[in-house]
């Protein structure tokens, strides 16, 4: 792999990641507002589910910034955005006025889930923690 490609595998890994930490970090800043958004989408075991969602947002997201075990926890992450989008996108049984942005939300996911998925499939590049 050329410089190029490695600095092009370490941008993409920092981008992928970047909404993942910001997300995390945002979870924290609102924890008690985004545990009630959890349950009024009708997620069970919100005080378990969101210390788990932090963990896998923000050390998954630095973990893919850094590329330590980049393959699985871009699985990982891939894994959570679908589900994520199940739960929170669901744009086919939303009312009108909310289908375009979830729509949009849901697809803007699922390109990431192929970036994940790219990833996994070729490994973090040489300029990570794990060499590639």
């Amino acid at each position: 792999m050329d410089s190029r490609k490695d600095f092009a595998a370490l941008a993409g890994r920092v981008l992928l990641a970047f909404m993942f930490v910001w997300a995390g970090f945002g979870k924290i800043m609102g924890y008690d507002g985004t545990a009630g958004f959890m349950a009024s989408a009708g997620l069970p075991m919100v005080g378990v589910l969101l210390p788990l969602t932090i963990l896998v947002e923000l050390g998954g997201g630095i973990a893919l910034v850094v590329g330590w075990k980049a393959r699985w926890v871009a699985l990982i992450l891939g894994t959570f955005t679908l589900l994520a989008s199940l739960a929170f996108h669901n744009f086919w049984s939303m009312k009108p006025d909310a289908v375009m942005a979830n729509t949009l939300f849901f697809y803007k996911n699922i390109a990431v889930i192929g970036g994940m998925l790219m990833v996994f499939a070729y490994g973090p590049g040489r300029l990570s923690v794990d060499r590639g």
